[in-house]
């Protein structure tokens, strides 16, 4: 079973970069880099605090997908 962090696919549907949310979260652009590519062997819960935060996202399954 994997967790698929999609990142990506939310930052297209909402027109921001990734550098857009860098400095909105406060994150280095190799954090949210790693989290749109499914990079991250770990995810830090206040990282992704920060960008559920961010983005406004109350709907966990928004944000991820379990394969």
């Amino acid at each position: 079973m994997e967790l698929k962090v999609k990142l990506k696919e939310v930052l297209n549907e909402r027109g921001m970069s990734q550098v857009e949310l860098a400095e909105k979260t406060g994150l280095t652009r190799t954090v949210i880099s790693e989290l749109a590519t499914n990079r991250r062997t770990s995810i830090n819960r206040e990282h992704i605090t920060k960008v559920l935060q961010a983005l406004e996202i109350k709907d966990m399954n928004e944000m991820f997908e379990i394969k």
